[in-house]
């Protein structure tokens, strides 16, 4: 269920580190250029200045990445910037579908509007792809709602909706 408000960047912020912060040894940082995972004493995953969208899209990745991959300097992945030629862009598209999926349910449970990005300002993606991709975003949603999200993110996702019970956990310091 959505919460009666949406979240921005900063309560996202404190809401993650209140979460993983002490048993995951990991931090959520906005203010990014571009986002990026660095491993570390703590880990820190970095999201792009201060969108929500971003927050939320950069912990589905965390979610889905395994311990050998949070090892690596954003996962380990190859990453191409705005201009992919189509080969590219459908290796994007072959990997996104299941963290966007997962995103997709952090945005309801938190009142952000949740649209499929790919990640290529300015290209010429063609409908019939774009529609391919949408289209495993909610296979990806399906599957999950039946077999059940990754252990951390489904630990995000109760603390998002916990929310509504207790808003004052947002406030900065208030871990509990």
């Amino acid at each position: 269920m959505p919460l009666k408000y949406s979240l921005d960047a900063a309560q996202l912020v404190a809401l993650f580190n209140c979460t993983f912060e002490a048993t995951e040894n990991t931090v959520l940082q906005g203010g990014a250029d571009e986002p990026y995972y660095v491993p570390g004493q703590p880990s820190y995953i970095y999201f792009r200045a201060d969108y929500a969208r971003s927050a939320l899209h950069e912990v589905a990745h965390w979610c889905v990445a395994g311990a050998r991959r949070r090892r690596f300097p954003d996962y380990g992945y190859w990453y191409s910037p705005d201009g992919r030629d189509a080969v590219h862009q459908a290796a994007f598209f072959a990997v996104e579908a299941r963290p966007q999926a997962i995103e997709a349910a952090f945005c309801e449970a938190c009142g952000v509007d949740f649209s499929p990005s790919v990640d290529n300002i300015g290209a010429d993606i063609p409908a019939e792809q774009l529609s391919a991709f949408t289209m495993r975003i909610a296979d990806w949603s399906a599957v999950l709602r039946d077999r059940g999200l990754p252990s951390r993110a489904a630990r995000f996702l109760s603390e998002l909706e916990r929310l509504d019970a207790a808003p004052e956990r947002l406030a900065v310091g208030a871990c509990q």
